[in-house]
Order: C-alpha cells, then structure tokens, then sequence
C-alpha cells in the first residue's frame, strides 16, 4: 500500500466511523423494535443462559443469537444503554464499508473501492440502519462477506461467512448468497466452478459452525422452536403479509430512492454504463445478479419491510463506484454527465422539498425541516455547478458525500432528539416509575411493551392494538394503570364514553399514561 492509498483509507476511515457513530447513543431506543434486541440481551444476562433468547420472561424465537450475543458481550464491556445497543450494528455496518474498499481495490483499482465505499457510508438507509440496534447489519457484513469472498475465490472463508450469517437471521444466511452464487455461475456458463469450490467438505465446515445452536434449540425446546421459527417466522412471513397494505408491486421503489440518495441520481447513469461498456467482467455481472436477485425476492414475498432489501445497497454502492472512477479516469465532458445533472437535479429538488413539507406536518420539526430542506438545495446546487462548469467529478463526488454527512448530522443532533418521545417510551416509562404505583398490574400496548420492558423494567400484561382488547381490559374495576398510543386510545372514545374513574396520569407525544381506580 502506498501513501496515496494510505492517505485514501485514513480518510475513508475517519468518513465510515462519523457516518456510523456520530449520535448512535443520543436517541433513545425506538419502539418496538429496538427495544426487543435489547432487552433480549440484558435477560440473556440476568439470567446467565446465552443459549435461549427470551423476553418478559418467556422464550423467544423470533431471530438466532447473534445479535443478542453481541449486545450483550457489548453491555458488559460498555454498560446497559443505547450506545452499547447499537454499537454492534454501528461495528459491522463499518466493517461492511472497509470490506468493500479492500476487495474492489483489488477486483478494480483503488479509486473504485474508495468511492464504493464512500457511497455506501453516506447513503441514507445505510447509516441509518447501522445506527439502529437491529440483526440487519450484522446480516449485512456476513452475507457481503460470503459474496466477495466468492469472487476472491477465497471459498473456506465463503461457508464461514454464510454460517455466520445463519446464526444471524436463519436460512436467508445461505440462501441468499447461494443462490446468487449459482444464478451467476448458470448465467456464466461457470457451473463446473462448483467443483473447485469444496463443495462436499464447504457444507461441512458451514453446518459444522451453523447448526449447534440450532441442534441445541431442538433439543431443549423441540418442535415449538422449529415451528414458531422456521415456520412462522420465516416460511409464513414469505407467505402471508403481515401489513396488508404494503402488499405492493412497487413498495421498494420510494424505498430505494430515498434510502440511496444522495446517490439516487447517478445510479441509473451507473448502470446504464456498466451495462454499455464492452469491458464486462465478472464483478459486475456479479452485482447485478445480487441486487437484481434480492429486489425480485423481497417483492415477491408478502411480508415487506423497509430494512429487507439493505442486502443489495452494497452491490449498487460498487456500480456507483465503479462509474465514478471511471469518469474520474475519462475527466472529459460527454452525455454521461447531462444524465447525472438531470438525474441529480431531480433527486435533490424532490428531497429538498420533500424536507421542507415533511418537517411541517410536524410543529417541533418545521425549523429542521427548513433547515434541512435548504442545505439539500444549497448542496445538490454546488455539486451540479461543479459537474456542468468545471467538470470535476471528484468534488462533485465530494459534495454528494457532503450532503449525505449533513443529512445524518441535522437528523441525529436536532430531528430525532426533538422527536424522540412520540417513537420511544423512555420518558414516559421515567414518569411510571416516578409517579405510579408499582403494585398494580398495567395494561400496555403490544407496539409498546418492549420499550416499556426495557426502560420501566416491567413486562406489564400485552394488549392488543386493537378497540375490543382495550374496551375488555376497562371492563374489571381492580385498580390498574395503561399504557397506549393516542390512536387507540381514541379509536376507544369513538365507541364508547370515557369511563368516570379512567384518569390520565401522563400524555408525551401522543402515547398516554392512564389510570384507573
């Protein structure tokens, strides 16, 4: 490695770590899904058993311990808290950008991994979900890993990365990477690379690192644990939608529009030329053939979340490099760059705008949303003025890059502190523990009680979002507390009048705290 590359990693480096670090303990965990991983941990650790993940007491077998075995090795070595939650995530959301610098400095050259790698760690959706305490990260880094290590036919290392990534989240950990790794194979007329590729002693080693926990799970929990985690977890999430609505052709369109930019603009360009240039070699084939697999997947199965389709940002981030570094290498005006000036033009007006009236459906946030919405304009100005009147690709790049890091600090410094408590029940947990109490038994939204779990340190008694759970749980006069959403709640004034001895005790961004006595 030479100084200029030396130079390159240290400022990639110090650019990963602030993307991912900065403000990863300032929010409190967000409902309900954070709370989950966390509090999981903390019992694995109260109760010294690592091997079966539990919450509010009960066994849980949502996800593998992955996650929970890093949170917690995390809480001993940081202390229980948000920083030490999502320090994991934050760890191997980094570790996924560094790894694509290195292997795309060795596929292409050094310029192409350094741009892969910066688009990647200033891209919306992934420094924001390597700031969430959540398994999709870790997934992340693993099943990455078993990709590149494919293409650097370093294939031991491959099963390894795909076991580990079965100890993340389940099948998804092999099947993803191996059918991506068979469908380029097919379409390259490379099948009998299957053969150099240890096959028989590769299974091996992966069920030899995969399945202990899952033999172990069986043997302790038997069928429940195959049934409620292979089955519905994972098979019945596929086939059956657990939000109707988002039941749509198109739901990770916006998806990747925002979770991409600043990059949004250039990523059609990207793959326009990767596709037109004669030089078509195996990495980039390889990069279609796994965002292309994983978009087709996700849209296919009935279960949609936004986080799902985070697998592919990697593959695209390396097409986006991939083409910067070769108009870097070019340096001379053609049509390609009238396709990322209108391309980016459109995004960052769309953004800017889109800034400025999101931040007005709320009061707190008309400010930030003003704020925000005119440093994307300002930003995405100079970067098109640099493209169109000096050509210079790289500051560009730069300012792109630039962007990204301004939209992360406004969103974690000023937006998500100010907003906070209408995603988490941190404050309104502290108000429990001061005010309430503790003897009688509360009543608490199932969207909530995670968060309410892990800051007020009660499991409280599960109530469905749903009118007639809340209407029945009012029925008995025994002296209780509620914990729920103002949606709920009001959806319950609708159909019936306020009981005389329901009081409210507490009301933070919309979720109340009542009583009733």
């Amino acid at each position: 490695m030479n100084q200029y590359e030396k130079k390159s990693l240290l400022v990639l480096a110090a650019v990963i770590i602030f993307m991912v670090f900065f403000g990863i303990g300032g929010v409190p965990l967000l409902d309900p899904d954070e709370p989950v991983y966390a509090e999981t941990a903390r019992e694995m650790i109260l109760t010294g058993d690592y091997l079966s993940p539990r919450i509010f007491g009960d066994y849980w077998y949502d996800k593998p311990p992955m996650y929970y075995w890093l949170v917690a090795l995390a809480f001993h070595v940081f202390g229980d808290g948000e920083f030490a939650a999502r320090f994991p995530a934050g760890l191997m959301a980094g570790g996924t950008a560094l790894m694509l610098y290195f292997s795309v400095t060795k596929l292409f050259n050094e310029k192409a991994g350094f741009w892969s790698s910066m688009v990647l760690s200033s891209s919306i959706m992934f420094f924001y979900m390597g700031k969430a305490a959540v398994t999709d990260t870790t997934l992340l880094f693993f099943m990455t890993g078993a990709l590149l290590c494919f293409l650097h036919k370093r294939y031991w290392l491959m099963y390894v990365c795909m076991a580990l990534a079965t100890v993340t989240k389940g099948p998804i950990g092999v099947v993803f990477p191996g059918t991506i790794i068979f469908l380029y194979l097919l379409f390259m007329g490379q099948l009998r690379e299957i053969l150099r590729m240890h096959a028989i002693r590769g299974i091996l080693l992966y069920f030899l690192i995969a399945s202990p926990w899952y033999y172990a799970m069986y043997t302790v929990h038997g069928m429940d644990f195959i049934n409620t985690f292979l089955g519905f977890h994972n098979i019945t999430r596929f086939t059956t939608p657990e939000h109707a609505s988002r039941v749509t052709f198109w739901y990770y369109l916006p998806v990747i529009i925002l979770g991409m930019f600043p990059w949004t603009g250039i990523l059609l360009q990207s793959i326009k030329s990767s596709i037109s240039d004669s030089r078509i070699d195996d990495m980039r084939t390889l990069m279609y053939v796994w965002w292309v697999f994983v978009l087709l997947f996700f849209t296919i199965c009935k279960t949609k979340l936004v986080s799902y389709i985070l697998p592919m940002f990697p593959a695209l981030a390396i097409i986006i490099g991939w083409n910067i570094s070769r108009m870097v290498a070019k340096m001379r005006y053609n049509t390609t760059f009238y396709s990322w000036i209108v391309g980016s033009g459109v995004m960052f007006s769309v953004l800017g705008v889109g800034w400025i009236i999101g931040g007005q459906q709320l009061p707190e946030l008309e400010f930030s949303g003003l704020v925000l919405g005119g440093l994307t304009f300002v930003l995405g100005f100079a970067a098109l003025f640099t493209l169109w009147y000096y050509r210079d690709v790289e500051m560009a790049s730069w300012l792109h890059v630039a962007t990204g890091a301004t939209i992360m600090v406004v969103a974690f410094a000023f937006v998500m502190p100010i907003i906070a408590d209408r995603f988490s029940v941190k404050t309104i947990s502290q108000v429990y523990r001061e005010e309430c109490n503790p003897g009688p038994e509360i009543y608490v939204d199932k969207f909530l009680r995670p968060g309410f779990m892990y800051y007020a340190g009660k499991p409280g008694i599960e109530m469905l979002p749903k009118t007639s759970a809340f209407a029945e749980a009012l029925r008995t006069d025994e002296h209780k507390y509620f914990l729920v959403r103002g949606l709920e709640y009001r959806r319950l004034l609708k159909v019936q009048p306020k009981p005389d001895n329901l009081h409210q005790v507490a009301e933070i961004a919309d979720i109340y705290l009542l009583e009733q006595k």
